[in-house]
């Protein structure tokens, strides 16, 4: 979830005091940074959530390696009852995991740190793989994902319990939604830190105070609850208008007809990803990177979408962002254009978490207009920073800090990057760009952060693997995204609809290289195409995200085990692409609509959730097949094998 610094949490109304103070020392920690490390080439090319200082000493050609981050969720099943709530004591288990780290940090081969609720748990592997010649450590992606999850259900032996990567949990803010069951506290005399309806402040991590203040923070600095409103999903039965009714006026204010009506962060923050970081070998090649997959990022989440359902209603949407990007939106009313502006201030498009809003390396498609601190970014562009670079940095300073504690406010502006780092980490974007840290041999590093956790260690892997082949035919091809910041923006609203998959267009660039492929029509420089297009090619349209990628393997050695194990996970892209194997989103629903006890009434109920999620426990532990979902690639394996002899 970014910085998780020790010591004692401030509150809005203290931390408001040191916005100013933040900002200015972040931005001389920036320019620290930047002035020794801008001219630092030669970085491997490394993949991961997070990158090791540890360095392979070699002249061989170096590859990014997965490293994927993944979270998981902890459900509780009552068999006898047919109950399946979220579980939260996942803190114990984190500690004992921890410890195990602990007892060899430098051959651990899996990392576990807290992620926002106690139901949650978040991993990556010990140490970032370098590929070195050729891409055999693929093999090796998934073994780790399996032994990740086999580290955590070895704890929960005996409970009842179950280590679930689902999105989000269905029933997530129904009553007694938790085990054991806690009661949300609305009140403002109850003094808790989200005031939600539905959302009880146990399920709020405990042993971190980040996770807490952050919450208590945005909604002081916003004035108000957070609120978040999803279309219903409309069946046979579902009430006409469909209007809910709370005991709170806030709610009661805030929430929607025909929506289900969502009040706090733990609905946002508490979801699950899987997140992919890269370190690039240099500051200008990172830049491009970023800017590449800036456009890639709605179609991976359309195809990885797995969010239908919220608060045991279906939803006309599939994936989370538009929830978590209002999770967290602490833009007051004025910023949100809802009262007359103040002096020196201006009207804030987005959420803090939201889709990335301009290039880094090119202007040319910036057609969207940002906001900044003139003098913020006049001291960036007079201390050297390239004036794309600057912007960028200076846009993302619009955001006060949300989260401080007292013992960082004095902070070293030359060895330290803690303020830089608390505005940084709170701007959660489809795509983040990292300076490396001080004093650390890490190097400059983007992060993509849009895909939807999957069910099983396969999928995720898939999609790892997928993301990361692409970086490669990227760099190797010297691939052309680029297209207008705000078509990027259509993409992502357009990503997140239901079926969007199989039933939406998406628009992007007609002709990513110049060569041997024709476009029909008169040069058009980006166009409308369908998921299918997009990632497995049509002759005259687009020639295919999947098709690139193996022009690129063509290009290097890929031993007879890792080709196989490659088309394997480009087998299931390709399928959930062309609508052959459904989307998580698109099983669950028809999960639910061919459930006996569902009533066209868009209800998920108790049961419904537990069956669905007992189904998907035996998905993931190999005991429930499901082609629908997982399809089954013998055919197509053939069909690549007979292409590489």
């Amino acid at each position: 979830m970014g910085l998780l610094s020790e010591g004692s949490p401030l509150s809005w109304q203290e931390t408001k005091k040191h916005v100013d103070h933040v900002k200015k020392s972040g931005i001389r920690q920036f320019l620290s940074i930047y002035r020794r490390l801008k001219d630092r080439q030669k970085d491997h090319l490394k993949w991961g959530d997070e990158v090791s200082a540890t360095r392979r000493k070699t002249n061989d050609v170096i590859s990014p390696a997965p490293r994927p981050k993944i979270e998981y969720t902890l459900v509780h099943f009552d068999h006898e009852r047919k109950t399946a709530r979220l579980y939260l004591d996942g803190p114990k288990y984190l500690e004992t995991l921890q410890e195990e780290e602990k007892r060899s940090p430098d051959s651990h081969p899996t990392t576990w740190r807290p992620e926002y609720g106690s139901y949650m748990l978040e991993s990556t592997p010990g140490k970032p793989w370098v590929f070195v010649g050729d891409l055999s450590e693929f093999n090796d992606v998934e073994p780790n994902m399996k032994l990740r999850r086999e580290e955590i259900t070895k704890l929960l032996e005996g409970t009842n319990v179950s280590c679930l990567t689902v999105t989000t949990f269905p029933r997530i803010g129904c009553p007694d939604f938790t085990q054991p069951i806690y009661r949300p506290t609305p009140q403002p005399e109850a003094d808790g830190a989200s005031r939600s309806v539905f959302y009880p402040d146990q399920a709020i991590y405990p042993g971190h105070p980040r996770f807490r203040t952050l919450t208590r923070n945005i909604r002081d600095r916003r004035g108000s609850k957070v609120a978040m409103n999803l279309p219903i999903f409309r069946d046979a039965n579902t009430p006409s208008p469909f209007v809910e009714t709370f005991d709170d006026p806030e709610a009661n204010a805030a929430s929607l007809k025909d929506h289900v009506y969502l009040d706090c962060m733990g609905f946002g923050m508490g979801c699950s990803c899987l997140q992919m970081t890269f370190q690039a070998c240099s500051v200008d090649e990172g830049k491009y990177l970023y800017d590449q997959l800036v456009p890639i990022c709605p179609i991976v989440m359309a195809l990885s979408a797995a969010a239908p359902i919220y608060r045991g209603y279906l939803v006309d949407s599939d994936c989370r962002w538009n929830v978590i990007s209002g999770s967290v939106d602490c833009r007051t009313p004025e910023e949100r254009g809802l009262k007359p502006l103040s002096e020196n201030k201006f009207v804030i498009p987005k959420s803090r978490y939201g889709s990335v809003d301009c290039y880094l390396a090119s202007d040319k498609y910036n057609d969207v207009p940002i906001q900044y601190e003139p003098e913020v970014l006049q001291e960036l562009i007079d201390e050297g920073v390239d004036e794309l670079l600057a912007k960028h940095i200076a846009h993302l300073f619009i955001r006060d800090t949300v989260s401080l504690f007292s013992e960082k406010i004095k902070q070293d502006l030359e060895k330290e990057s803690d303020h830089f780092e608390n505005i940084q980490s709170t701007n959660w974007q489809s795509m983040r760009f990292k300076p490396p840290p001080p004093n650390s041999d890490i190097g400059w590093r983007i992060e993509f952060r849009v895909c939807e956790v999957q069910v099983t260690d396969f999928e995720n892997a898939a999609y790892a693997v997928f993301i990361v082949l692409l970086t490669r035919a990227i760099m190797s091809f010297g691939l052309n995204f680029y297209m207008p910041i705000s078509k990027v923006d259509e993409n992502m609203e357009k990503a997140q609809r239901r079926d969007a998959a199989r039933a939406e267009k998406f628009y992007f660039r007609c002709q990513p290289f110049p060569g041997d492929f024709e476009v029909k029509a008169e040069d058009p420089e980006f166009s409308l195409m369908s998921v299918d297009t997009l990632i497995n090619g049509k002759d005259g349209e687009f020639p295919g995200l999947i098709p690139l990628i193996w022009r690129y393997l063509d290009s290097v050695h890929v031993d007879a085990e890792t080709h196989c194990t490659i088309s394997r996970y480009l087998c299931l892209i390709e399928r959930r692409a062309s609508g052959k194997v459904l989307t998580a989103a698109q099983w669950m629903r028809q999960f639910v609509h061919s459930h006996p006890k569902y009533s066209r009434d868009s209800v998920v109920s108790d049961e419904i959730n537990y069956d669905l999620m007992c189904a998907f426990d035996k998905i993931m532990k190999g005991q429930m097949g499901c082609p629908e979902l997982l399809g089954k690639c013998d055919d197509l394996l053939e069909r690549k094998d007979a292409q590489t002899s």
